[in-house]
């Protein structure tokens, strides 16, 4: 056995099915790989020499998603546990591809009986392999039908188009940043030829749609190998074609004192080197781009300084949200840890009111894991974070977020006529409320009448 999972169990079955039906049919793509790999794969893909009705018909649960270019997903549930869960495997049929005008999808297709063929038209020789898991008394290797070398470089640890490099790349401009990722992720190197047909295509990406091109990234980012990956970006020049922002940091000094580390890009280089596999895309982007505005205020005077920094990466962070259309949610997180991410510095001398705003901010969690990062990509020391760390996980959400004294009608209901005063008067109560100099409305509202002057009798008509 493979593999002991449920959807290896269910991806089998349909072969199977294929099978007696007289059909040719095999796993395919990633999921030969991890397993040869020793991975346990996320999912499992199905190529046959059955046609897309031929699939239609054989399983009572589909969905015709792809059948324009062969593939059908295949819906199996899972009865052997308590609660029922659903499979779902994509089935493609043999085929061979047509022109690609568009850098992403075939024109056209034609179906084809032959596997040989069909695994011409993939992207990487390691994602080109096929495993016959139904092969009497097969071991995984003897399993394996290799037409296209991707054993050997597994072995080795290479990425290596199939085929021509350029002709892959200009077939789906996309598989570009997928050789960067796949190559960071495993910890394997680019093939020569495949490294250079990347350099030379990378321009091609501006054709791309931004949200494939945000998908990848954010894997690269949030993988386990961040670092590695943006290194070949910047090796390969795709960088500077779907990142400039961060490509323009390279060579930008910082102060020796307080990174010892190097420049801007190395800096951030150092940082992503932290960021955990499985961390959260909003964390992962934050990390990225929290320093992006330090090159265009970068000035010397008595040392080196970058005034406003963190306004101009807001600025800068906005644009590249946009631009690669993450969702409102998204972006607001994003933004966030980079507009606060210096407020760390300021933390052992806030008053507790301050502080306790401080923790309010939403994903707060997040806020403290970059700043964490960010040290250790500096000097080293982390301080300041394990003194914030621990006053937020002593601090009771209660403390942080107290039910209000005093309301703007109960202002009214005392005399205060309604006006932008109010806003004035509910801040200074709230901010005495969370030093806590004052716990009951009685308070508050001596509070404001000492401060603001008592209300103005309304004079009756």
């Amino acid at each position: 056995m493979f593999s002991a999972s449920p959807q290896f169990a269910a991806a089998c079955a349909i072969l199977r099915t294929l099978r007696e039906a007289g059909y040719e049919a095999y796993l395919a793509g990633g999921c030969v790989r991890d397993l040869l790999l020793g991975r346990e794969p996320n999912d499992y893909d199905v190529t046959t020499s059955a046609r897309p009705e031929a699939v239609l018909r054989m399983f009572p649960r589909t969905f015709a998603v792809g059948a324009h270019f062969g593939v059908v997903l295949v819906a199996q549930v899972d009865e052997s546990e308590a609660a029922e869960t659903n499979f779902v495997t994509e089935v493609a049929t043999f085929r061979c591809d047509g022109a690609y005008s568009d850098g992403r999808r075939p024109d056209a297709v034609q179906y084809t009986l032959s596997a040989t063929d069909d695994v011409q038209r993939r992207d990487f020789t390691i994602n080109g392999l096929l495993l016959d898991p139904l092969r009497p008394a097969a071991d995984l290797h003897s399993a394996v039908i290799d037409h296209v070398g991707g054993v050997a470089d597994l072995r080795t640890g290479v990425v290596r188009a199939i085929g021509t490099a350029e002709r892959r790349f200009e077939e789906d401009h996309l598989r570009m940043l997928r050789g960067v990722r796949f190559s960071a992720r495993l910890g394997f190197s680019l093939e020569a030829e495949t490294a250079a047909g990347i350099s030379h295509l990378a321009a091609r990406t501006a054709f791309v749609s931004r949200e494939r091109v945000r998908d990848e990234l954010t894997k690269m980012l949030t993988e386990g190998h961040a670092r590695r990956a943006f290194e070949l970006l910047d090796e390969t020049g795709l960088l500077a074609e779907v990142l400039p922002e961060i490509a323009r940091m390279k060579g930008v000094e910082q102060p020796p004192q307080f990174h010892p580390e190097g420049d801007v890009w190395t800096h951030t280089l150092l940082l992503l080197d932290h960021l955990e596999a499985g961390c959260s895309p909003t964390l992962a982007w934050g990390a990225l781009l929290h320093d992006v505005g330090k090159p265009a205020t970068f000035r010397r005077a008595e040392r080196i300084r970058f005034d406003g920094h963190v306004a101009m990466g807001v600025a800068i962070g906005t644009e590249i949200c946009r631009r690669f259309r993450f969702s409102n949610d998204e972006s607001r997180q994003i933004l966030a840890l980079i507009e606060n991410h210096m407020r760390f510095m300021d933390a052992p001398r806030m008053k507790a009111a301050t502080l306790k705003r401080f923790f309010r901010l939403d994903g707060f969690a997040e806020h403290l894991a970059l700043h964490k990062m960010d040290c250790l990509a500096a000097k080293g020391g982390i301080e300041t974070w394990e003194l914030v760390r621990q006053s937020w996980q002593a601090m009771p959400e209660d403390a942080v977020r107290p039910q209000p004294l005093l309301t703007g009608r109960e202002l009214i209901n005392v005399g205060y006529a309604p006006g932008a005063a109010f806003k004035e008067m509910l801040h200074a109560v709230e901010d005495a409320q969370l030093e806590g100099l004052i716990t009951t409305p009685e308070e508050a509202l001596r509070l404001v009448r000492q401060r603001f002057g008592a209300a103005t009798p309304v004079a009756e008509s």
